[in-house]
This record gives structure tokens, sequence and C-alpha cells, in this order.
């Protein structure tokens, strides 16, 4: 019986000791690939350019722009409006069109902070919560909530101040009612502007004194469920003229200057 070795061939395995080949990528900043663009509110707000936003440029069939379409902002009602008062409001805008280095937005919903959510409940009382989903007149399908909380009476010794099941309803019908009627008369941007003062709130706290006394009325969230057929020209009219650049202002010509200039002509 002989033992049989196998000897590899010479040569044949250099690259077992070698590492991979082409050795490692030189690292890319992937920043220097991007732009920057600025983020535009709509009308309805005092600050218009809340921000900025970027996107990798356009590079093959990847178009920018496209990419930008579609991309949700959420913005703190403060910073829109210049008011630290309301600072617990979170505004959501949805860009809808890129003009330039523009992206002009549309509204897309609305929340409280949660902090400010915390800092309303309290013991001894009834939490009631509605929500409607209502149709505007530009055709937006949109889904309000609505929360309240009850409070005591002037002169009340009691500690609690609980509302009984049918009062909650009665409190209820009533939001959903108020709620519906103030949001189906008008368009998106009739309603924006009575979100942000909070006159659907007070307009609830006032029809529901009869039934039950309130505090906090609140539309507490704004959901846009459905849009329309995007219109350029409906976007333009949130924005007014916020996608043409600024142009500098118009300077009178004075007659007699030009006089003098043509006189020193020889």
């Amino acid at each position: 019986f002989r033992p049989t070795t196998t000897t590899m061939a010479v040569g044949k395995n250099k690259r077992l000791t070698k590492s991979k080949k082409g050795g490692k990528k030189k690292a890319v900043d992937p920043f220097l690939k991007k732009e920057w663009y600025d983020i535009k509110a709509p009308s309805v707000f005092s600050v218009r350019k809340c921000g900025k936003t970027l996107i990798t440029r356009t590079q093959g069939t990847k178009i920018a722009s496209e990419g930008l379409k579609g991309r949700v902002f959420e913005v703190s009602l403060a910073d829109l409006n210049n008011d630290e008062d309301q600072q617990y409001r979170k505004i959501k805008l949805c860009c809808e069109d890129v003009q330039g280095y523009n992206v002009l937005t549309n509204f897309h919903g609305m929340d409280l902070t949660r902090d400010k959510l915390c800092s309303l409940i309290k013991k001894w009382g009834t939490l009631i919560e509605a929500n409607e989903t209502v149709r505007t007149t530009d055709g937006y399908t949109i889904r309000l909530f609505c929360i309240a909380f009850t409070t005591k009476m002037p002169n009340q010794m009691k500690k609690t101040c609980y509302a009984q099941s049918s009062q909650i309803r009665a409190i209820r019908k009533k939001m959903v009612e108020i709620m519906s009627e103030e949001a189906s008369k008008c368009d998106l941007k009739e309603l924006v502007q009575k979100l942000i003062p909070e006159s659907i709130g007070a307009d609830i706290e006032k029809a529901c004194q009869c039934i039950f006394p309130l505090r906090d009325v609140y539309i507490r969230k704004v959901k846009v469920l459905k849009k329309p057929k995007f219109d350029i020209l409906k976007l333009m009219e949130m924005h007014g003229d916020s996608g043409n650049e600024d142009t500098g202002a118009g300077v009178s010509r004075e007659e007699p200057l030009v006089e003098e200039v043509k006189g020193l002509k020889v």
C-alpha cells in the first residue's frame, strides 16, 4: 500500500494572499451632488419663505423637480405667522409644483403639539371628541377632528363637572353640525383662514353653552383625504405672485437731468 500525495501546481493560487481586486472606492461627499430649493408657503401665511429643502441634482432620467413633488413639510404656525402665541399648532405643507428654485406648496393638514394636548387634560371633567369628513367648494375632501372639555359652572361648589352621556351626545352632534356647516360653504383657502384664529372652536363653545359649559374647544387635527385634479392657476391663486422672480422697483426718469447730459455732449 503506497499513500497518494497531491502536489499543488506552483503559481495557480497567487490571489489567495492578495486583497480584493480594485481596492476600496474613494469616498465621495453625497452633498456635492445635491442642490437647495426654497420652500414657499401660500399667501394665507405672513411669512412666505419658510425654509429650504435639498434634493439630488437632475441626472439622466431622474429629474429633481419630479422628486420634490408630493414632499410634505411640517412647519410651526408661529414661524409662518411670526407669532409665538401660535407655537402649539403644526401646519403641513405639500409640494405641488416647482418653479426655478422655488417649491410652491399647498395646505396639507394641521395638528396640535403633544405638549399642548397634554396640558389641556385635567381631572374631574369630561373629554369630548368628534370628527367629520367634509367636502369644500373647490373639491377637497377634509376630515376635521374637534376636542372639548367640560368645566364648572359659575359659583359651583361641587368638585367635579362630569357631563351625562345624553349631554355628551348632544354636544357631539352640535360639533359635527358646526364643522360641516363652516367647512362645506367655503374653499380651502377660506377654511385655513378660519382655522388659524380658532373661530370654529369659539362657535362650538358658544353653541354648546346651553347644554353644558365647555373650555378649551379646539380643532385639534385636520387631514386632507382627497385632492382635486392639479390646477396650476388655482395654485398660483393660493400663492399670489410668489412664483415670479422679484423685480426691482420702477425708477421715474427725471427729464432735466437728461437734458443736462445731452448738453455736455460736444
